[in-house]
């Protein structure tokens, strides 16, 4: 039987990421060298890279094959780490972050990539993209190296906004879960609402409050609640996703980044100390990069914005190729999962929107 050269098989569309790339510490060499690292990898993945076209066009022009698989969307202007959410807000249109912003918006691209200041970035995007019906706060969800055998945990708010009522830990845990299945392959996760102890009677007001309202959702929303969890079981195999405000959050997860790095520096000096160290140290060289790779907080780089008509993720501002490749990956994986779609979904049968004023956008977001 001849086959009808008409007849092929049609290839899937390409993935297409929105790029800020003028976002972050070191600029948009490394957002592109990132780009690059991807490409390279992924086939499938094309870019709209928004920031002033001549500069892009030299930087992309300079990594082979990456040019044909970009668009560049010409913009002058760049929001820096310092400004104010609400000055962005007012006078971001005609900005690299605005714009990349807009492409999902547009449903021209599925995810967007920025390494800049995380309060302008939540707030043009909820601004923009609006929240999903029924969510009070967005919140940011980061991975986190961990025992379990995927090799991470999930944990959320990192930083979109300070505060937290119970019920906006109720929809973090809903969200959470979402994550989990769409981005872990978890069927049933497991949710752990931090504290400072296990015990019932601990934490404050609005954390037993929420205790016993992710336990009466749980069956619900298909997860297992495993009840109040401590900072020692953020990186466990106790739990699969986290629960917490953006305050306490955010401090874990920037303590958890330090930690790493000093770990990897003073494994580093004490490998060096002497010549008998380093002959050790070369013995011991396979296992150390397992370390190094382990612990590396580039290769998780990536924090999602949950609760929005759009998948925003945030690369932290000092990132480099190593950092922003991780964070396209984690786009590239959401995008084909049809994640946005999912969670919105899910967050439609909890629990329903009320207005609070509190919620409006502020300027609590952190610059990570």
């Amino acid at each position: 039987m001849t086959v009808d050269p008409v007849r092929k098989a049609a290839k899937a569309p390409d993935t297409v990421i929105s790029i800020d790339a003028m976002g972050g510490d070191k600029g948009p060499s490394a957002v592109v060298a990132g780009m690059a690292k991807s490409a390279e990898k992924n086939p499938d993945i094309r870019f709209i890279v928004h920031g002033p076209e001549p500069k892009l066009r030299a930087l992309i022009g300079r990594r082979r094959g990456l040019a044909e698989r970009c668009e560049i969307r010409h913009c002058d202007l760049a929001v820096s780490m310092g400004e104010k959410p609400s000055h962005v807000m007012r006078h971001g249109k005609g900005t690299s972050m605005w714009s990349a912003i807009e492409s999902v918006r547009e449903k021209e691209a599925t995810v967007c990539v920025s390494c800049g200041n995380t309060g302008a970035l939540m707030a043009l995007s909820m601004v923009r993209l609006r929240k999903v019906p029924g969510v009070n706060r967005p919140a940011i969800a980061c991975l986190w190296p961990s025992r379990n055998p995927g090799g991470f945990n999930l944990m959320l708010d990192v930083g979109a906004d300070i505060r937290a009522d119970a019920q906006d830990l109720l929809q973090y845990a809903i969200m959470g879960a979402s994550y989990a299945r769409n981005g872990l392959n978890l069927t049933h996760p497991r949710i752990g609402l931090l504290n400072v102890g296990t015990e019932d009677h601990k934490g404050r007001t609005e954390l037993k409050a929420a205790h016993e309202l992710i336990a009466a959702s749980a069956a619900d929303h298909d997860f297992t609640y495993v009840g109040f969890v401590e900072g020692g079981d953020i990186p466990s195999d106790r739990v699969d996703v986290v629960v917490t405000d953006g305050f306490t959050g955010n401090v874990a997860l920037k303590t958890g980044e330090g930690t790493a790095t000093l770990v990897r520096d003073l494994l580093r000096d004490a490998f060096k100390h002497s010549p008998l160290s380093r002959i050790g140290a070369l013995f011991a060289l396979t296992s150390l990069k397992r370390l190094q790779k382990r612990i590396d907080p580039r290769r998780v780089n990536g924090g999602v914005f949950l609760g929005l008509n759009g998948t925003v993720i945030k690369s932290h501002g000092a990132a480099d190729a190593t950092g922003v490749s991780a964070a396209i990956k984690l786009a590239f994986q959401l995008a084909q999962s049809g994640f946005t779609e999912r969670l919105a979904a899910r967050v439609a049968t909890g629990i329903p929107p009320r207005h609070d004023p509190e919620t409006e956008i502020s300027e609590s977001g952190s610059n990570k």
